[in-house]
């Protein structure tokens, strides 16, 4: 069968969106979806995003899946959810496996509420108990970490200068380390004063990108648990900006821009 797809991206953060809502589509597995992420024989990007019918349990409006470049399901994707955001144009509630993410349209691009982030080890998780606000470990120059979970797990490292940090070399390292059950997504950041942070990424599954939305969220929420920012910042990543507000009700707002790239069609059968 042929496959509608809408190319898309976050701050360069990369999504080939499948919408499954309209037009059934055969079982996506990982297998296929890596095919389909592939830069050199596929569509190519960071994420794959499956858009389902909502069952009408939880008041989404529609149910989305996020599949990692390599093929791993995820539990949530910021830059996705904005760029989702945008497709709907109006105000959504969208079901992740991580919980209902609700997209707004605002002036700076869309709104998204992340919900509420996620301290306690086995929540993270860890492979073992310790203290998530400055793990006392290290893998070469980086060292205590805070970890947080906002849908997907997090570690976030304050450094005086990111930009000097090898996070080709030590993002896989840390990714793979055992302490991480579910491995995690790496964050090295400088904080520029209090409103302001440096931010890059190695993400799971992906390595390092141009832009992540949950860690632009974890990181900012970091660095407020450690006093170093106030609770509104802004977020320079590689590929731009993001606004995080971390909210009196404890809920995490997210607002940046997302764009359409283009839009074409596959037979599904060339990567099943």
């Amino acid at each position: 069968m042929r496959a509608e797809f809408i190319k898309m991206h976050g701050l360069g953060n990369d999504f080939v969106v499948l919408d499954a809502r309209q037009q059934p589509l055969p079982e996506l597995t990982s297998a296929i979806a890596r095919e389909i992420a592939d830069r050199h024989t596929g569509i190519g990007c960071d994420q794959l995003i499956l858009l389902e019918p909502a069952d009408g349990t939880d008041g989404a409006d529609f149910a989305m899946r996020i599949f990692n470049q390599d093929g791993g399901e995820v539990e949530a994707c910021g830059n996705a959810t904005r760029a989702v955001g945008l497709l709907a144009g109006k105000p959504v509630r969208i079901r992740t496996s991580a919980g209902i993410l609700t997209a707004i349209p605002a002036e700076a691009g869309i709104a998204v509420d992340m919900g509420e982030p996620v301290f306690d080890w086995e929540a993270i998780p860890l492979s073992y108990p310790m203290d998530t606000l400055s793990m006392p470990v290290g893998w070469e120059d980086l060292a205590r970490p805070v970890a947080v979970n906002v849908g997907n797990p997090h570690a976030i490292f304050f450094v005086p200068d990111n930009d000097a940090i090898q996070l080709d070399i030590l993002g896989p390292l840390i990714e793979h380390d055992p302490l991480f059950p579910e491995r995690v997504n790496v964050n090295v950041a400088t904080v520029e004063d209090r409103h302001t942070v440096r931010l890059r990424v190695w993400e799971r599954g992906v390595g390092l990108t141009r832009a992540c939305g949950t860690g632009a969220c974890a990181t900012a929420v970091a660095a407020m648990r450690r006093g170093l920012t106030e609770r509104e910042v802004i977020v320079h990543l590689p590929g731009g900006t993001l606004q995080i507000v971390w909210q009196p009700d404890n809920h995490m707002i997210m607002t940046g821009p997302a764009q359409e790239s283009f839009r074409g069609s596959f037979e599904w059968e060339d990567f099943a």
